[in-house]
């Protein structure tokens, strides 16, 4: 049972965000996500592509963004489950609530923050047949240890970032690295198109385009897959099929919890604090709903300070919490350090 005072669904921003204003009220949070990495869509569907409208940064890589916060929320020590989905909640007699995953680990907290942006992530899986018998033997969705891949034929298929990206990576790790598209064209950050195309030139990256992975062949385990190029058909050996065909986001299990779901989304109180029809249940960042919602980041950090305001007031009932901007209180981390802006320097001038 990990107990904590917040307990956060969900990794993107708007949760990471959540972690460092739970932190300046001396609140401890534990995030819980689905995906293998925190940064929910920005690390998993664009990490290398500009963000315009974080306030003072005229333009932030999404992917610097994540590591930013993470820097961000290092001294307030969040423990972090990832790879696993919440699945179940029980409220108990006290009021707080016990959250359990699909893999039956147990979370405590008295405040639920939801912040799971579109939902949990499932991957986009391409229609091959007896494409689930070679899921965990053979196919990945999702790269959590590259070394996995080590020495071994591995075969992409995609033609996005996440695509290309591996690509580039587990060229330097595999033995072999084959990347089919549909299409000559990929839509990904050009210096990533450049350097594949210079991989592919180098005979370190092979290329199949336009090309599609039509079948499987194994018998225990993935040994070939069936490509079909221009029109004809022929089998590649290779030792894992990567398809990275992007994400689709769903409400899942949180769907089920009893709360007040709008087109797919959570309603909350926005005119407080984002607290949803049950009490200590909070929604923030693009999975809630309310009138004038705009799903940006910046909303979501928002939506974040006031929810860890009213978190504070149900941690701590009839305890009053004063105010500071950090530039007057500073920044004290679990782990000992403190941030504060120099003192100023009282001194006569004769």
């Amino acid at each position: 049972m990990i107990k904590t005072d917040i307990l956060i669904i969900g990794a993107g921003p708007t949760g990471l965000f959540a972690v460092f204003e739970a932190g300046l009220l001396k609140l401890k949070c534990h995030i819980l996500d689905a995906l293998p990495q925190a940064g929910g869509q920005l690390s998993e569907l664009y990490p290398k592509k500009p963000i315009y409208d974080i306030p003072g940064f005229p333009e932030v890589l999404a992917g610097d963004l994540v590591d930013n916060l993470m820097e961000q929320i290092k001294q307030f020590e969040p423990g972090f489950t990832l790879g696993e989905r919440a699945e179940t909640i029980e409220k108990q007699e006290d009021g707080t609530f016990i959250v359990t995953s699909n893999k039956g680990k147990k979370f405590h907290a008295p405040v639920v923050a939801i912040a799971g942006g579109l939902g949990s992530f499932e991957p986009r899986k391409p229609l091959i047949e007896d494409i689930e018998f070679y899921e965990d033997k053979g196919i990945k969705y999702f790269i959590k240890n590259p070394e996995k891949f080590r020495d071994k034929k591995v075969v992409i298929a995609g033609g996005g970032d996440s695509a290309l990206d591996w690509s580039i990576f587990l060229s330097n790790v595999a033995s072999e690295v084959t990347l089919i598209h549909r299409r000559n064209e990929f839509r990904g950050a050009l210096d990533s198109v450049e350097k594949v195309q210079e991989l592919k030139n180098s005979g370190k990256i092979k290329m199949i385009t336009p090309g599609e992975v039509v079948g499987l062949k194994g018998a225990e385990h993935l040994e070939a897959v069936v490509v079909e190029e221009n029109g004809a058909q022929r089998t590649i050996e290779t030792d894992y099929f990567i398809p990275l065909f992007g994400l689709t986001p769903k409400l899942g299990p949180i769907g089920d919890w009893g709360l007040e779901i709008e087109k797919n989304a959570i309603k909350v109180n926005n005119a407080l604090d984002y607290q949803t029809n049950i009490p200590g249940i909070f929604a923030i960042g693009d999975v809630n709903t309310y009138p004038g919602k705009l799903k940006l980041i910046l909303c979501g950090f928002h939506e974040a300070t006031l929810m860890c305001q009213a978190a504070y007031q149900i941690i701590n009932p009839g305890k009053r919490y004063v105010l500071k901007y950090t530039t007057v209180s500073g920044v004290d981390g679990f782990d000992g350090t403190r941030k504060e802006a120099p003192k100023a320097v009282v001194k006569a001038i004769v």
